[in-house]
């Protein structure tokens, strides 16, 4: 591997917590090493990960943040958005659904509305490593509950469903009657269906197909706040989910820019030629290459920095509980979002750029170098990056904090 050094695990400690959290660190620097190596083989075949998603659980990973009460790891969002991070370095998608699960294996938390019931739902996911997805994407028709008997059915399609096929459990929200139910259901219940249609130029192992829901179940156990008319704003500590996950796209941009700067940096050693009137011997000090590198590198470590800083300023605000005002969640939301803006561009560009360090010949269709500007272009269109810029230049300018939505 090249010798440009990332985070790396923390530094050695004294308490059980610390060596479980360098542990865990370590293990998906591992894994991101694997996947890297694989990289190019995965994306071309594009099916879902179900065998990376397996390697997540047998590492630990997806019950890092989970409270060593119910007997996860007690990492911080902040250690968490950075697992997210290497993991991306080395396949850009499991980093993707590894920040997804966070969010939504954590959302019960802070969401639901008794909280014996979120810690139920923990416990059950830490003792069974269970991987969490969701079917709320707000642009799609919504689903419909009706009830049936002594339960509620659930009908209707999700266009995007970020692992679909590999989700244990899934928060969906549904009209019903009129009123909006939020509630958590497994996946193995009959009238699930995941449908192999995800056909995009990136994110190919994301599992983002569409799903159905045909007569599906659902019951009163399920739901995890009361029904709400659609006019109801929900409790401000409930719509953390928002700047959490805008903080995941942050992590998984930065980690695919960083592990393509990392791929680059080995093709410009073992293959690279220097340019025939460069006036050296090898690639590797040919000032041009010396130069562009060191501006790739520069600029991600300030977004990597922005991203950490912008991490802690969501969970110190999310830490205040039922307390947190509206106000405080805006202002943490303008620096998730801040950082939102920065790492699209830094990421579209070092990921583009990266093609000027190791020449024509790294364009052959075996190498895949395209993938990663190909998975942050795709999701960078997740929600357009120029509304985020207009909330942060709202706020500076007018000091007026964004709207609540599951976008902002």
């Amino acid at each position: 591997m090249s010798n440009v050094h990332f985070l790396r695990e923390p530094a050695p400690a004294n308490t059980e917590h610390d060596e479980r959290r360098r542990d865990l660190f370590a293990r998906a620097e591992a894994l991101s090493d694997d996947l890297a190596r694989r990289g190019a083989a995965l994306d071309r075949i594009g099916a879902p990960p179900r065998e990376e998603i397996e390697a997540l659980r047998q590492a630990g990973l997806l019950t890092a943040l989970h409270s060593p009460e119910v007997g996860g790891a007690g990492l911080s969002w902040v250690d968490g958005l950075r697992l997210v991070r290497i993991i991306a370095r080395g396949e850009s998608s499991i980093g993707q659904l590894l920040g997804y699960h966070y969010v939504n294996s954590q959302y019960v938390y802070w969401a639901a509305a008794d909280p014996k019931q979120a810690w139920v739902l923990g416990a059950e996911t830490v003792e069974r490593q269970l991987y969490w997805g969701a079917a709320v994407n707000p642009r799609d028709p919504g689903l419909t509950l009706e009830r049936r008997g002594g339960h509620y059915v659930l009908n209707g399609r999700k266009t995007f469903s970020t692992g679909a096929h590999v989700s244990d459990r899934i928060n969906a929200n549904a009209t019903v009657e009129g009123r909006i139910a939020s509630f958590v259901v497994p996946t193995d219940r009959p009238g699930y269906i995941a449908n192999d249609d995800w056909d995009n130029i990136g994110q190919r192992l994301s599992d983002s197909g569409s799903v159905e829901f045909h007569d599906f179940p659902v019951y009163e156990r399920d739901f995890i706040l009361p029904l709400a008319d659609p006019s109801d704003p929900p409790p401000v500590q409930a719509t953390f989910n928002t700047p959490l996950i805008q903080l995941v796209f942050v992590n998984f941009y930065l980690g695919t820019a960083e592990g393509a700067l990392a791929a680059a940096l080995d093709y410009v050693h073992s293959t690279t030629r220097p340019w025939i009137t460069s006036g050296v011997e090898r690639a590797g000090e040919d000032p041009y290459i010396l130069e562009r590198i060191g501006e790739l590198r520069a600029s991600l470590k300030a977004s990597v920095a922005l991203a950490d800083v912008a991490a802690a300023a969501v969970e110190a605000a999310l830490s205040q509980g039922r307390s947190v005002t509206a106000a405080t969640r805006g202002e943490a939301a303008i620096e998730a979002y801040a950082a939102k803006v920065n790492a699209t561009h830094v990421a579209l560009d070092v990921t583009t750029k990266v093609f000027e360090l190791m020449g024509a010949r790294a364009t052959a269709g075996q190498h895949r170098f395209d993938r990663y500007w190909r998975n942050v272009r795709t999701h960078t269109l997740h929600d357009p990056v120029a509304y985020k810029a207009r909330e942060v230049g709202d706020f500076t300018l007018n000091g007026r904090i964004p709207p609540v939505s599951l976008y902002s």
